[in-house]
């Protein structure tokens, strides 16, 4: 069964979707936690009446990835889950790969949009790829729109290892995850 499961976040409340459910299966298959936050290049260009300067501070973006991280973590250890957390930069699914492979994971679990047609294709899909390029099953829960009421929502969940070969869809009530105090 898993014991280490790795839970990429982006800050949104779609992302943590995903939590309440790992703190349901978390304590009873003895699983451990790794949040990870990547942190995408940004390139802003700005310019003072001369040559343009690309802007991003790094340093101020992670540190608002590590006081994002910090109190996901505490409350999932307060929930008595073993959790760590750490924050990456670059492209979003090659860091989820990674991170998943340093951590020796064993199952990468998100939420995701559930985009299709001209969303998927202009937007792409870090959960696709994920998905497509993994060497271990990837757990998708699909988070739908919070404005209806949580017992009338469902989402898709699919579960596969290196491609759709693997995978596996079936219906399951989606959850709103707190958030957690600042």
């Amino acid at each position: 069964m898993y014991k280490r499961a790795l839970v990429p976040l982006d800050g949104s409340p779609m992302a943590e979707s995903i939590i309440p459910f790992l703190t349901e299966i978390a304590g009873p298959l003895d699983m451990s936690i790794t949040l990870l936050r990547v942190l995408e290049p940004i390139t802003t260009v700005a310019t003072d009446f001369g040559e343009p300067v690309v802007v991003d501070d790094l340093r101020a973006r992670t540190r608002d990835a590590e006081e994002y991280l910090a109190p996901l973590a505490a409350m999932l250890r307060a929930r008595g889950i073993d959790v760590s957390w750490c924050v990456r930069r670059g492209r979003a699914d090659a860091e989820i790969l990674e991170a998943a492979r340093e951590a020796s994971a064993d199952l990468i679990a998100m939420s995701t949009h559930g985009r299709s047609g001209v969303g998927r294709l202009l937007f792409g899909s870090v959960a696709e790829q994920v998905l497509r390029h993994a060497d271990v099953p990837v757990f998708m829960m699909r988070a739908t729109a919070p404005a209806r009421p949580a017992s009338a929502r469902s989402s898709v969940m699919q579960t596969g290892a290196g491609g759709p070969k693997g995978m596996a869809a079936y219906l399951a009530p989606s959850w709103t995850a707190p958030r957690p105090p600042r």
